[in-house]
């Protein structure tokens, strides 16, 4: 899903709460009609891509991740240059949140390492307060 999608599904979720008064239910409407509204978008994007396939007889590549798994998200911010400055693997887990794609750290490093051998992604090691971590960026 582009940026420009989900700016117009987050407008659509805040004119349905907008006649609510402010506040924590109101908050909370929100996230979950959000939610509901982006998860009808990726099911119906998957449906249609499965069709497409189905179609035209294809079968894809081993390297070509699907846009619903945690790889094809990753390359969706990839995608959207969210990797053009070094990132660390919370700011990555952050940034998934943001598009409402919720992973454990575990799941998105595996994900990240994977991505690292097959050259879609490179890390470099850095301080990270008094720790060393990964950062991960373009290639």
């Amino acid at each position: 899903m582009d940026a420009k999608k989900l700016i117009e599904l987050r407008q659509e979720a805040e004119k349905a709460v907008a006649d609510m008064p402010d506040g924590d239910l109101k908050l909370k409407a929100f996230e979950v009609i959000l939610v509901h509204l982006v998860s009808n978008v990726d099911s119906s994007v998957a449906a249609s891509a499965k069709a497409e396939k189905v179609q035209s007889g294809g079968a894809k590549s081993k390297d070509e991740a699907p846009s619903a798994s945690v790889t094809g998200r990753i390359l969706v911010l990839k995608a959207e240059n969210f990797f053009k400055v070094p990132k660390a693997l919370g700011e990555i887990r952050e940034e998934l949140k943001a598009h409402a794609w919720h992973y454990s750290n575990a799941t998105i490093a595996t994900a990240l390492i994977k991505l690292v051998q097959k050259s879609k992604l490179r890390r470099i090691r850095v301080q990270i307060g008094k720790t060393k971590g990964w950062k991960y960026s373009n290639p």
